[in-house]
């Protein structure tokens, strides 16, 4: 809500003139200057400041709700509400129906794990007609790596809706419903975020994804190290706060890929794995040990964490963070039809072995700076 725009709150239209003129344009910008600086700026008498920053207040800040009231206003949200079903029996049933609507989603995991892949068969989801279990709407795919991949998107849904996919002209419907943008820099990517709202009311959008955000922030340019950093920091928190005010407003899933970074810890097993082998030391010599990038203001802002790591050959998918099920694990594989739960039971995780991120192997993991 902090960037909310000034010009949309129904101030008097010389005193919004007189804000815009003078570059405050968002809530942010009114409320962090004393009522005495904003008279001095704006040029303005006591009483005309006072009743402007009471009103920007009264829309920033909105009134407390009841549990009935927030209960009532979700099923009064309609179809734009709809959770997005991943078609992973056991992940759905834990999410509550699926991704949720209005927060963001994190993917995070090493790169060639299945993120991408989780990703474009989510695109495929929210483009299908109803009846097949989809939005039947839009999606736009943010692409700061160059990873999508039309002809993948196809293969998905002709391995996973066959029936569909064979009515003649229904594969390049659903990929046309599928906008993928690709910004080459921080600016770009700004620019592109606000676009967005507007493209979310004209083009029915029901998904929007940003694979990756890490991606982006590690490769901005830097002068120096520490001014690099300061500059990533501010980048990342106004996307994440305009982020959170697209899900606020639009009510659709929001999913972000997030890399990962190193750190040394000693190999350890899982409790629901059981003892260790003596026949898997010397492939757990191999394993990297991981957390997540873009830090711990980014862990809080996400609503979903869903980790995606590897262990001993096997892949799994973690719920590692949601306000509707305790952490939960699913061993997955990749095939044609995209990601393919081995079993709709999760195995609960404790301590430790929730956040920590696996992935054995060399070769294809690319740990990115942030």
């Amino acid at each position: 809500m902090a960037n909310k725009l000034i010009s949309t709150m129904g101030l008097p239209p010389r005193i919004a003139n007189v804000f815009a003129a003078r570059s405050i344009l968002t809530a942010k910008d009114a409320l962090s200057l004393p009522e005495s600086d904003l008279m001095a700026l704006l040029d303005l008498g006591r009483d005309q400041v006072a009743v402007a920053v009471a009103r920007i207040s009264e829309i920033t800040c909105p009134p407390y709700q009841t549990a009935l009231s927030l209960m009532e206003d979700r099923s009064r949200s309609g179809y734009s509400g709809r959770s997005l079903q991943t078609l992973l029996k056991g992940l759905d049933e834990a999410l509550g129906g699926g991704i949720p609507p209005g927060v963001l989603t994190e993917l995070v995991g090493p790169s060639g794990i299945g993120k991408t892949q989780f990703c474009l068969k989510l695109s495929l989801l929210a483009a299908l007609p109803t009846y097949c279990g989809g939005l039947n709407g839009r999606v736009i795919y943010i692409d700061t790596e160059s990873k999508f991949s039309s002809r993948r998107i196809i293969e998905i849904g002709e391995n996973s809706f066959p029936q569909i996919f064979q009515t003649e002209g229904m594969a390049q419907e659903m990929a046309g419903r599928i906008v993928v943008l690709r910004p080459t820099s921080l600016a770009e990517f700004t620019e592109s975020l606000e676009k967005i709202k507007l493209s979310l009311i004209q083009h029915e959008v029901k998904l929007l994804i940003i694979d990756s955000m890490a991606g982006l922030i590690s490769g901005h340019p830097r002068e120096n190290e520490s001014s690099s950093r300061g500059s990533k920091q501010q980048s990342l928190g106004w996307t994440l706060s305009f982020l959170k005010s697209v899900a606020e407003f639009s009510r659709i899933p929001i999913v972000v890929t997030n890399q990962v970074r190193g750190q040394s810890t000693e190999a350890f097993h899982y409790t629901f794995e059981g003892p260790g082998k003596e026949d898997n030391k010397a492939s757990e010599r191999l394993e990297s040990h991981l957390t997540a990038a873009l830090g711990i203001q980014w862990a809080h802002a996400v609503t979903i964490r869903l980790i995606l790591e590897a262990h001993s050959g096997q892949r799994y998918i973690k719920l590692a963070k949601s306000p509707f099920s305790p952490p939960l694990c699913f061993p997955f594989v990749v095939d044609s039809s995209g990601i393919i739960l081995l079993t709709d039971d999760g195995v609960e995780m404790k301590g430790q072995e929730i956040s920590t991120i696996r992935f054995q192997g060399q070769g294809i993991l690319e740990v990115q700076p942030i």
